[in-house]
């Protein structure tokens, strides 16, 4: 690989980032086709390629929302509608927790939402479920047969997604609120019973004049998490 090559690879990784406000521009089929295209090329144990991909635009993106939303907005959302499988940890520990913490008061804070302020966090939290204005919303599923190696290739697999789409100028944000709501997006879809959904990402064009845009995170210094056992 040249320099050049590398240089271009380096700005597609680094240059990513959830983007939480995008254009209406649409986004090409063929666009899309190649984004899939080149991100299938990720490893998987034995090529199984455990990753399925839905694809939603329009007016069919739109009614999917629609019913999320009516669902989350519902008293009794938190009890009637439950990811299949844990998302985070059961108790948060340091240096996780803190740095939770600081992408979310950083968020919040440049939205000028205060802490307890519920009905504008949960008006935030909301904006998931429109894929935060995005023109493509795409649905990850992933077959139930599949353990954790398969969810760990199907991960690579997901951010050759959102590189390819950096190299592409377009932007994503990875979600996992949508697994909450996974009985009302089956049912949407139509998907199979041996079907999970596994998780959402918004995809398009950033809206660089959106404040929430501007958020950059923080990474941590290679010395707090490599270990160079080397000579």
């Amino acid at each position: 690989m040249t320099e050049h090559h590398a240089a271009c690879v380096d700005d597609a990784l680094s240059s990513r980032r959830s983007v939480r406000a995008f254009l209406p521009t649409p986004v090409p089929r063929a666009l899309l086709e190649d984004i899939f295209t080149v991100a299938a090329r990720s490893a998987s144990g034995t090529n199984c390629q455990p990753w399925r991909v839905h694809v939603l635009t329009g007016a069919n993106k739109a009614a999917l929302s629609a019913k999320v939303l009516a669902a989350f907005d519902a008293p009794d959302a938190e009890q009637r509608y439950r990811s299949e499988f844990p998302i985070y940890p059961s108790e948060w520990v340091s240096p996780f927790l803190d740095r939770r913490r600081k992408v979310g008061w950083d968020l919040y804070g440049l939205l000028g939402i205060g802490k307890g302020d519920r009905e504008r966090t949960h008006r935030q939290h909301a904006r998931n479920f429109v894929f935060f204005d995005a023109p493509v919303g795409l649905i990850f599923t992933i077959h139930r047969s599949f353990g954790y190696a398969a969810w760990i290739d199907y991960g690579m697999f997901l951010g050759n997604v959102m590189t390819a789409a950096r190299a592409r100028d377009l932007h994503t944000c990875p979600q996992f609120a949508w697994t909450q709501f996974h009985t009302i997006i089956a049912e949407h879809l139509a998907l199979p019973a041996e079907e999970k959904v596994l998780v959402g990402m918004a995809l398009g064009y950033e809206d660089a004049s959106a404040i929430e845009n501007t958020l950059r995170t923080e990474r941590a210094p290679l010395s707090e998490w490599v270990r160079f056992d080397m000579p």
